[in-house]
């Protein structure tokens, strides 16, 4: 929430925890029909973007996040075509996802309008123009109705969503992930964000038994993300065949290099090693 001076912004996510931010300037306030938006201004992290109180993306550190939801899954399918993303307003992940030419399309499904078009206006180089690239497909709807609803199928589907709060609560059902599955193609593969496994643990585990119920493989992965305070970020993974894990990381190098992708946080090297947990994890 912002401070009565309006110079902070506290983040009180964990109970007992309390982080702060410096506001420089406020770009951005509205209560829309489904949640508070705010987007502000920090001297060390950039336009920041918060949705009911909590910090979502960061201009500084949104790499983290947004590279590990898009390449990870697409490299390790290696031939994935068609991409779904649930959520992801603020285009980040629909630009990593567009940065690989074999996508013939990414079709985002956000819930929210007002979070895409404030994004694009206030934190444009997130998305670098994505909205407007002619593979995307950008949908304004409700994600779980949409994956029941579609015929269509998909390589990969990215579950970029909020914590299960407001409007996301529906997204971190097993009814939602079994629609997923059955979007999937046969070595189709979900993402997901999935908490911060030190303070979140139960976040985590119930997505990986949810994962694991439903799909041939199933994992956590990690990324490292400044803002979420607490440590490692925690991402689900369920693929319908074990082969994208099975790569040799020789193959993700090789695969990488062919896409010719620049990134900040993503490494043929991170993703070797990002299916490794700390023992606190360990599921």
């Amino acid at each position: 929430m912002i401070d009565e001076t309006g110079t902070w912004f506290s983040e009180t996510l964990h109970p007992g925890f309390q982080q702060r931010f410096a506001i420089s300037k406020i770009l951005f306030r509205s209560q829309t029909e489904l949640q508070d938006l705010v987007i502000f201004e920090n001297p060390y992290f950039g336009r920041i973007l918060t949705l009911d109180g909590v910090i979502q993306t960061t201009e500084r550190d949104e790499p983290c996040y947004h590279e590990m939801l898009a390449h990870v899954p697409i490299l390790a399918h290696g031939t994935a075509k068609e991409v779904l993303i649930i959520g992801g307003g603020d285009g980040g992940a629909l630009r990593d996802v567009l940065k690989h030419d074999t996508i013939d399309r990414a079709t985002m499904v956000e819930i929210d309008r007002r979070v895409v078009d404030m994004c694009a206006e206030f934190m444009p180089s997130l998305s670098n123009r994505a909205f407007d690239n002619p593979r995307a497909d950008i949908v304004i709807a409700d994600g779980v109705k949409y994956v029941k609803e579609t015929d269509r199928r998909f390589d990969v589907i990215i579950v970029d969503s909020t914590d299960p709060i407001g409007p996301a609560i529906p997204l971190f059902s097993d009814e939602f992930y079994v629609d997923c599955r059955n979007l999937l193609t046969e070595d189709g593969i979900v993402v997901c964000q999935s908490g911060v496994g030190f303070v979140q643990p139960d976040e985590a585990q119930d997505t990986y038994r949810r994962l694991d119920r439903l799909f041939e493989d199933a994992a956590l992965y990690l990324t490292q993300v400044p803002t979420y305070a607490f440590g490692y970020m925690t991402l689900g993974w369920g693929a319908n065949s074990g082969r994208a894990r099975a790569n040799s990381a020789e193959t993700i190098a090789s695969r990488f290099e062919t896409a010719n992708i620049e990134t900040r946080y993503y490494t043929p090297g991170i993703h070797a090693a990002c299916f490794n947990l700390p023992a606190y994890m360990e599921t």
